[in-house]
């Protein structure tokens, strides 16, 4: 009997060792609920972090306009002279792009003697060390020619022999990638008198905006390449970004980005507003700015009630433009120091040295990398008073 007991408590202390045994041990209801416990924890770690950041897009673009500069007899664009711009920003803190973009100019000629608009991207591609900010390589180029129709359309896939694109080379573990920009820029063209009405609910308050002399910039399956980091996925653009002659502002229109993070199908929608404010003495120092308030997926985000008393005593045009901080958004400014040149009979910027100065509440990286890569596509039409 006592060896019995003594074999029956061995056993048992071999059982009760075993994690895997313990499992076979324990009701199935207690392990299901253990699951499902579990379960959120995984769903959660799969979501991607939100930030809030003053510095999201920082750093300088200086623009030479050398086709207003340099005339021929007939006061157009000597054949061959370029726009420059010459750029150094950093996104989201962890990516740098540092280079420079040439646009040239359509000209008519007879014979073949003209030449054609296009835009030529050359921009170096680096990474910060999210761990050590001051540890940067450089990891590849978005390089490309962007043709330009008469009629403002920006073909993004670039020219047959000169794609546009984002090539990564493999530096450490990331593996070398080479992904297209695709799709259309209908940018800004000659004046059209449309008549646009903008809404925005605040709070169960609706404002309105109506702008009278509209110029929509439209994109068509406008996809912006992977990259710098595979992190950063391709993402296809659609709606409308609409310039108001009258007072310089941008309006959204339906601007709808839509790509795959984490094996799932994201889309975010993009409403709000880009403010162009003139330096009380602009005619003299050349200053104004661009003032950002973008927000993401407004609709899903807005609470249902508590701001409207902040607008009570606003006016319509006012509160559309206001900040909402409690909405994922981009805002700050984009800041211009203008030289002006005489072009013809009217005074344009010869040179820009602008500012950037943007910062995001509660967005991904995804979102903020997407909206600058948009805007830089977009560096013609937002840069050509």
């Amino acid at each position: 009997m006592q060896l019995a007991s003594a074999e029956r408590r061995a056993k048992l202390a071999v059982s009760t060792s075993n994690p895997m045994k313990k499992l076979h041990l324990l009701p199935l209801t207690t392990l299901f609920a253990g699951l499902v416990a579990l379960a959120p924890v995984a769903v959660r770690a799969q979501e991607p972090e939100k930030l809030s950041l003053p510095t999201a897009i920082t750093g300088g673009m200086d623009i030479e306009f050398r086709t207003r500069k340099n005339l021929d007899d007939k006061g157009k664009p000597q054949k061959g002279v370029t726009d420059q711009y010459v750029l150094s920003l950093n996104v989201a803190q962890t990516t740098e792009f540092k280079g420079s973009i040439q646009r040239q100019p359509a000209l008519g000629g007879i014979l073949g003697t003209g030449q054609k608009a296009q835009l030529a991207y050359s921009i170096d591609l680096a990474v910060l060390n999210p761990a050590n900010l001051a540890q940067k390589r450089s990891v590849g180029k978005w390089v490309g020619t962007v043709p330009v129709t008469g009629n403002g359309e920006y073909n993004e896939e670039g020219l047959p022999d000169s794609l546009q694109r984002i090539a990564v080379d493999a530096i450490g573990k990331a593996p070398a990638f080479t992904d297209k920009f695709g799709g259309k820029l209908i940018g800004k063209g000659k004046k059209a008198a449309n008549a646009v009405t903008y809404i925005r609910e605040l709070a169960g308050k609706q404002v309105k905006v109506e702008v009278k002399n509209t110029d929509p910039m439209r994109f068509e399956s406008l996809a912006l390449a992977m990259g710098p980091a595979q992190t950063y996925p391709r993402t296809v653009v659609n709606g409308n970004l609409d310039y108001d002659y009258e007072t310089g502002n941008y309006y959204t229109n339906g601007i709808r980005f839509l790509y795959q993070q984490n094996g799932k199908e994201t889309e975010d929608v993009v409403t709000g507003s880009i403010k162009w404010v003139e330096d009380a003495n602009r005619a003299s120092n050349g200053k104004g700015q661009y003032e950002f308030n973008l927000r993401f997926n407004e609709a899903k985000n807005t609470k249902p009630a508590g701001e409207a008393a902040a607008f009570a005593k606003m006016s319509d045009e006012e509160a559309f433009f206001a900040v909402d901080n409690t909405i994922p958004s981009l805002t700050g400014t984009i800041t211009y120091e203008d030289q002006m040149t005489t072009v013809g009979d009217k005074q344009q910027p010869g040179s820009s040295k602008i500012k950037y100065n943007l910062a995001a509440n509660q967005l991904t990286k995804v979102q903020i990398m997407n909206f600058f890569k948009l805007w830089l596509v977009c560096v013609g039409p937002t840069n050509d008073e």
